[in-house]
């Protein structure tokens, strides 16, 4: 068994974990950027968030990251494989919650926020505390995400 260096140096030079990596970085800027062009960032806080983490907007960083995790899987591992069965229920999964689950569950807490906000506005609240507001994403938002993924899964397989 190779020693921890080694093992550690293999992982970070996994194609699967690059291509993971990378779409899921490139998704995170290109987010970033447009969010730049349509003045929603205001600080610095907000870029670093933006860049690292904010969830939702165009393209989405889960579909790209699972598309690119899949594409990478299957082209290393065969489009036959296990693995690559596994990895596309994920992808599955994951895009199903990104365009439904999450997407909904933002829409409804939108929506108890503003009739909690008027209740409070009324008298007929003592007290509301809003509700997060989970951004999902739009149909397009996770099409082009899953082609950025799958862009970027295709290159680093061919790179080998």
């Amino acid at each position: 068994m190779p020693a921890f260096k080694e093992q550690l140096k293999l992982f970070f030079t996994n194609p699967i974990f690059l291509s993971c990596l990378f779409s899921w970085l490139s998704a995170q800027f290109l987010k970033t950027i447009i969010n730049i062009i349509y003045g929603r960032i205001h600080s610095v806080g907000e870029l670093m968030e933006n860049l690292i983490w904010r969830t939702g907007g165009m393209p989405s960083s889960h579909s790209a990251l699972v598309a690119a995790m899949c594409t990478t899987i299957g082209f290393r591992s065969g489009f036959n494989s296990d693995i690559f069965f596994m990895s596309l229920v994920f992808f599955f999964v994951t895009i199903r919650d990104a365009v439904g689950v999450r997407r909904s569950a933002g829409m409804q807490a939108q929506k108890i926020n503003k009739i909690g906000k008027e209740l409070k506005e009324k008298g007929l609240l003592d007290e509301y505390n809003s509700l997060k507001e989970i951004n999902g994403h739009t149909p397009l938002q996770v099409v082009m995400g899953c082609v950025l993924g799958f862009l970027i899964g295709l290159s680093f397989s061919l790179l080998k």
